[in-house]
């Protein structure tokens, strides 16, 4: 019954929803192309597989969907992968990751609505599906279980404040997370929370995030950039969200009250959603910064040093180049609580991180990259810029975070052959 109310509550936010994608495609043209794929029509592309099918809603879950997907190619030969997604940036992440492998084929998942839900099924014929991290649509998991596909949740994650949420709809909760074919857990402690729904079909096979791994020549031009800032040292704020920049610049304009003499490092800002880009920019040069964006620059043929202020990180899929770049980085998402985000691939750098007090989406994650000596946790912005003065003053305890930052990287890898071994019956082999 409450799947059913759930429908006939899309059904009435549907013309919301589809206005909402024209309201944001005024910024960015991407919310309003391959509308119809949101829709369920899928005759502009080819249906003939077998299809392996991966689901990642945005740009984190397409990144760390990376190791799997290129898994999975090289484990099944016969096969194509289906790889869909909610967002735009999130299938432009896709595009750079997978754009020249043939085998892949990108497009919108359907929105959760029963009828087109099944014509997505369909048309691909999927012979077996896995959603990454969080994506728990109840009509795409009924529906892939009705249709006899073998559905996964992948590098799977449920925090406490979303168990709690997900706990008071009881019943429905237990009978929805039960259409899966299987969940394959991120932590102990996210498998107890899913067992405690009532899923017998748990199992830990780790963070598939471990095993991404920065490409060399994004590394390389990191540290090209790098050597562009002179003697000045390089402070990231990488992941920002809305809300948290403010913060950020006013402590970073009080540097000398709070940091006394040691100087002010570059800040590489870096916003999480692009149509934030010009936003954040007009607002650091309100602050009184110098502002040099990324965008307006050559990285492999830059001329003269870099004398701004701030640098806008202004581009997508750089995020290893921003880190390699930076002596320090303080991940975003953790200042106001929105959850935090993904500290590791800083860490594959080599890049110590600080994080602010609200990390609950990358809770075991933050919690081991602390205890291992790679992370530190901060307050508040003050409590950022004071902990960053110090660390780039010393150069000791900085090259010993950097040192254990790789270390944390690399003794967590492995969730990828884990994931891959806990899928082969489904998937034939």
């Amino acid at each position: 019954m409450l799947r059913v109310l759930y429908s006939l509550l899309w059904v009435v936010i549907l013309p919301l929803a589809l206005l909402r994608l024209v309201w944001r495609g005024r910024k960015e043209p991407g919310y309003v192309r391959n509308i119809g794929e949101r829709l369920g029509a899928y005759g502009h592309l080819p249906a003939q597989g077998p299809w392996l099918w991966v689901h990642a809603v945005s740009v984190g879950e397409t990144r760390a969907a990376q190791p799997l997907v290129e898994a999975l190619l090289a484990a099944y030969p016969t096969h194509r992968l289906l790889l869909t997604h909610m967002t735009p940036t999130g299938r432009q992440t896709g595009a750079q990751l997978f754009g020249k492998e043939p085998r892949v084929l990108q497009c919108y998942l359907p929105y959760d609505l029963p009828w087109l839900v099944r014509r997505f099924l369909r048309y691909f014929r999927p012979a077996a599906g896995m959603l990454m991290e969080t994506e728990v649509w109840p009509n795409v998991v009924h529906g892939a279980r009705r249709a006899g596909v073998p559905l996964f949740l992948v590098n799977a994650r449920l925090s406490p404040r979303s168990f709690r949420r997900t706990a008071r709809f009881g019943r429905a909760a237990s009978a929805m997370y039960a259409d899966f074919a299987g969940v394959l857990a991120q932590t102990s402690g996210d498998a107890e929370r899913f067992q405690a729904l009532g899923l017998e079909a748990v199992q830990i096979t780790g963070n598939l995030k471990f095993d991404m791994q920065p490409a060399p020549a994004g590394i390389e031009r990191g540290h090209r950039l790098r050597q562009a800032f002179g003697g000045r040292a390089v402070l990231a704020a990488a992941s920002t969200r809305e809300g948290e920049e403010p913060f950020l610049l006013d402590a970073l304009s009080r540097w000398p009250q709070l940091c006394g003499d040691t100087p002010r490092p570059a800040l590489l800002l870096v916003p999480r959603h692009p149509q934030r880009f010009d936003e954040v920019a007009a607002m650091a040069e309100r602050a009184g910064f110098s502002v040099q964006r990324r965008s307006a620059m050559d990285v492999d043929k830059l001329a003269a040093p870099i004398t701004a202020d701030i640098v806008l990180g202004d581009s997508m899929g750089e995020m290893a180049m921003y880190f390699a770049a930076s002596d320090l980085a303080f991940v975003g998402g953790s200042l106001l609580p929105l959850g935090g985000q993904n500290l590791i691939e800083s860490c594959a750098v080599g890049t110590p991180v600080l994080v602010g007090p609200h990390t609950f989406n990358f809770a075991q994650a933050t919690e081991d990259a602390i205890a291992a000596g790679a992370c530190r946790r901060v307050a508040n912005a003050e409590e950022l810029m004071q902990a960053a003065a110090r660390l780039l003053a010393d150069a000791t305890a900085l090259a010993e975070m950097r040192a254990h930052a790789r270390t944390f990287a690399g003794v967590h890898r492995g969730a990828t052959v884990r994931t891959l071994a806990a899928l082969a019956p489904a998937l034939g082999a």
